[in-house]
């Protein structure tokens, strides 16, 4: 006699061996033989595709190629960032002298005539697209393998920035800028979180503070080439050129078995979770009854809407739970109020800074000048952070100390700094200043992924990233902008601005003090099975040493 069980447990299906010999249903390693399938057409397509898959094999990924890649792919997005700012593509407005003599624009202001005002929306419009979906990115990472995610958004990234090389007018290169962020906003809110998993544990944040190091140096790389190409060929070929060297990774992330992340559930429990939901739905019948397999379309099409929105609301529901509990880890909000009021004012010095030191100092040639010394101190002092970290023992209570330090003693280097009068005392001290403050980098992301259980590690990027353009260097521009306008003196300007800096101090000194667990090894709701973590090993050791 045939009988029909779902396991709950463990999401497979069971089949009576002694009753069902011939059974046309190969079973999985995992499924036992003491009950048969749902008698429905889906479950018993879904059982094959179990059973069918082949053994696990190693990824193609080793933890150094990992860190290589993910670098190039963060490098090649800010290399987009400072492209679009550069002379070369963003160009300059067409003008007309007294005589009435008006010479041709340049790049894109010149080519569809924008204003500064339409100009500056395009350089921030990409942040549109990157806030609203981190969050969406952070949260379908519980239901979809998050190297797959990475691998759809590299994809839009490739598509979007190819369109603003075919761009014909202003609103069709503001849309396509908004849907690079999308696209960028999938790798932001993911990649650490795979950084961290993979790295050597003695330099966590080493490795990590290599990978935010590709930030300056992709934003300087961006201005040489989007000058180059801009004068050479036509602002047009640079984002060509990007679209072009983005696509490979964008194939990667789907041809290539995917990692998976600690604290989220594997690739493979997606099948298993629509047995389980068929066979739940199955067990409400008659087991005696035998159920016809010709289903209606009709039928069928009002069982997949209402998976699909109960599919919805579950992971709204999810999301919701999830922000609760990030926002009740007091460590992690301390660390990310310090994060903002820092940000306000790294965010502030990017844009004014030249111009403030032209004003105070009459550099001639302030861009090159203050550009030469954030490249160097980015990339520096980055680094530098992480390696100190990891000496010091990479804890968060750790990592406090090394943000709070770093932050206060730049603070007053800085701030020495815009008091001399002299332009060569000034540069000596901002750069040991900007080394310091972009010590900070490694260990305020550290604190970040490892303040929170793995399965949150995705949002918690998601939410830090959000947080600190909405409420940092966003607002402050034009705050600082409307300040300079009331007080009509850059040096007070800048003093004011740089004092911020003890505020991101004093609230990451706080943070020392607050009882910090690590929490990298907890086991979230979705931890993965040990089975899973077996099968996984290989993606982790194998020749970790070698490229």
């Amino acid at each position: 006699m045939l009988s029909t069980s779902s396991n709950r447990s463990d999401d497979v299906v069971d089949v009576d061996q002694n009753s069902q010999p011939n059974l046309p249903i190969q079973l999985s390693k995992n499924q036992s033989l003491s009950h048969r399938p749902p008698p429905l057409a889906e479950v018993e397509m879904a059982t094959r595709s179990l059973s069918e898959d082949s053994p696990p094999t190693p990824s193609w990924f080793t933890p150094k190629r990992l860190l290589v890649i993910f670098c190039v792919i963060n490098m090649l997005n800010y290399v987009d960032r400072g492209a679009i700012a550069s002379n070369g593509v963003n160009g300059s407005q067409r003008t007309c002298d007294d005589k009435g003599i008006c010479t041709s624009g340049s790049g894109i202001q010149g080519d569809f005539r924008l204003n500064n005002f339409q100009d500056g929306v395009l350089s921030s419009a990409f942040m549109v697209g990157l806030l609203v979906a981190s969050p969406i990115f952070a949260s379908l990472a519980k239901s979809h393998n998050p190297f797959r995610l990475i691998g759809v958004g590299l994809s839009v990234w490739t598509f979007a920035t190819a369109g603003c090389g075919s761009s014909f007018d202003f609103w069709s290169i503001a849309i396509c800028r908004m849907l690079v962020g999308v696209g960028e906003a999938s790798f932001i809110s993911l990649a650490a979180p795979f950084i961290d998993d993979n790295a050597p544990i003695p330099q966590k944040t080493a490795w990590l503070a290599m990978f935010y190091m590709c930030i300056p140096t992709g934003v300087a790389l961006g201005y040489v080439y989007g000058g180059l190409v801009g004068s050479h060929l036509n602002w047009r070929y640079a984002f060509w050129g990007e679209a072009i060297l983005m696509l490979p990774f964008a194939v990667l992330g789907f041809v290539i078995k995917p990692l998976q992340l600690k604290g989220f559930a594997p690739a493979e429990s997606g099948k298993a979770q629509v047995v389980a939901s068929v066979s739940e739905g199955s067990e409400a019948s008659n087991l005696n009854d035998h159920v016809s397999e010709d289903i209606s379309d009709q039928a069928s099409e009002r069982s997949i809407k209402s998976i699909g929105e109960s599919r919805f609301l579950n992971q709204l529901s999810q999301f919701s739970q999830d922000m609760k509990i990030l926002l009740q880890e007091k460590v992690y909000v301390v660390n990310v109020l310090g994060y903002i009021a820092y940000n306000f004012v790294i965010g502030a010095y990017s844009y004014w800074g030249p111009k403030a030191g032209y004003n105070i100092y009459h550099m001639s040639n302030a861009d090159m000048m203050f550009g030469g010394v954030t490249i160097v101190c980015g990339i520096v002092g980055t680094i530098s952070g992480g390696f100190i970290l990891d000496q010091m023992g990479a804890t968060i209570s750790n990592a406090f100390k090394l943000l709070s330090a770093a932050t206060f003693l730049g603070a007053i280097s800085c701030l020495t700094a815009f008091c001399l009068s002299s332009l060569y005392g000034f540069l000596a001290l901002f750069t040991v200043g900007e080394l310091l403050v972009f010590a900070t980098q490694a260990p305020v992301n550290y604190v970040c992924l490892h303040s929170v259980k793995p399965s949150l590690r995705a949002l918690s990027m998601a939410i830090s990233t959000v947080s600190i353009h909405i409420f940092g260097d966003v607002p402050s521009s034009p705050l600082v902008g409307v300040l300079q306008d009331h007080v009509n003196n850059w040096r007070k300007t800048a003093l004011a601005l740089t004092s911020i800096f003890f505020l991101a101090a004093g609230i990451w000194f706080v943070g020392i003090f607050l009882k910090s667990i690590d929490k990298f090894n907890e086991d979230g709701e979705n931890q993965i099975s040990l089975d899973s973590k077996a099968n996984m090993k290989p993606l982790l050791e194998g020749n970790g040493d070698n490229l």
